[in-house]
């Protein structure tokens, strides 16, 4: 409501996210924030646009029930449908202890985004089917997942040191792109998590010392 032109791919309302099923607390595909964050998310668009792009947001607010959720899968060795495409070169009893999974999360406070940036006039998204051959985040975008983001050097929730914003393995091309994502984020007052490309923080978010429960659906809003 804040701003419709932000295109949204909300991956843990359906399947195609590194657990492969719809995750708890995601009743609808909706990105929910803080008003202030949404605002300054805004003006970011706002931004974006003039140069050609617009975000588009994976995740926003997160339920702590989800954050539970992300805890009772790793429990369970067993469950790695999805490992060929999201964590292909780190064990699944390592995603906790290295940075990649969270919980408590920022995203529960509900002023923290997960997104990239796609062509204004690129071509669409492109339909996931649960099932279909996976490819690991880490290969060439001409290969992995036919995201319509530009080539960020990953996919999204690529559990791999190629995910960090500054690694230095990535082409000069997702290089540049990263770097203008961040000076888009950094200059309406967002803070990149160095572990995740996608990941940032509103730094002043309203309410820093809280973490919400309730589910991501728009009767949360009434």
């Amino acid at each position: 409501t804040v701003d419709p032109t932000v295109r949204t791919d909300i991956r843990y309302a359906g399947p195609h996210n590194f657990v492969g099923r719809p995750i708890d607390g995601y009743a609808e595909p909706r990105c929910l924030l803080t008003r202030p964050a949404a605002q300054a998310l805004h003006r970011v668009q706002t931004a974006a646009l003039a140069g050609g792009h617009s975000l588009k947001v994976y995740d926003c607010y997160r339920p702590q029930r989800a954050a539970d959720d992300f805890v009772a899968w790793a429990k369970l060795p067993g469950e790695q449908r999805m490992k060929g495409e999201f964590y292909p070169g780190v064990a699944k009893d390592r995603l906790f202890a290295d940075g990649y999974i969270g919980a408590p999360t920022a995203h529960s406070r509900g002023s923290t985004v997960d997104l990239t940036l796609v062509p204004v006039s690129g071509p669409p998204q492109a339909a996931y089917t649960p099932g279909q051959p996976l490819v690991p985040c880490t290969d060439p975008a001409g290969r992995r997942f036919a995201d319509d983001s530009i080539d960020m050097g990953t996919g999204f929730d690529c559990f791999d040191p190629r995910a960090h914003t500054a690694d230095a393995r990535i082409s000069d091309t997702a290089r540049n792109n990263r770097d203008l994502l961040r000076r888009l984020m950094s200059a309406q007052g967002f803070e990149n998590y160095p572990l995740e490309w996608w990941h940032y923080r509103y730094v002043d978010e309203p309410y820093p010392d809280t973490w919400f429960d309730f589910p991501v659906a728009g009767s949360s809003l009434r």
